[in-house]
């Protein structure tokens, strides 16, 4: 297993089996171009098989922290720590980059995503409730 940031929209349209909903290039392309945005690509067996995004917030009195933003592994690929070696990559990078913290919300009853956080080090403060906003 191998990973890699990805550098081009092509890159993330190959791995478009792994996100929610289709890759669309300009999206893939702003993203990847957008200053402290980063997506790096697992591969195995000639392909992708995981992705994790994250994301680097900037606030005036604490700094800059990495949001976790998305972690996908393929369903034959899970169970092997690529999911762990991802956030740990994230999690690194995060500290070259020098910031202070990196945060994931994560959906309730998500046992295997839970599982892959806690494997690489996160840790449940117990403090956070999420709302969310939707705009048409």
């Amino acid at each position: 297993m191998e990973i890699r940031r990805a550098t081009s929209a092509a890159e993330v349209a190959a791995a478009g089996h792994l996100f929610d909903n289709p890759v669309r290039p300009e999206w893939a392309e702003r993203f990847l171009t957008t200053a402290g945005h980063h997506l790096l690509l697992a591969y195995a067996d000639g392909g992708p098989v995981g992705f994790v995004t994250g994301v680097e917030t900037v606030h005036p009195d604490k700094g800059t922290e990495m949001f976790l933003y998305e972690l996908a592994v393929a369903e034959p690929y899970r169970r092997r720590g690529i999911g762990r070696a991802l956030v740990e990559r994230l999690a690194a990078l995060a500290g070259e980059r020098g910031c202070y913290g990196m945060w994931v919300g994560v959906d309730a009853g998500n046992d295997v995503a839970l599982a892959a956080y806690r494997s690489a080090g996160g840790k449940e403060d117990g403090t956070c409730t999420v709302l969310t906003w939707a705009f048409a």
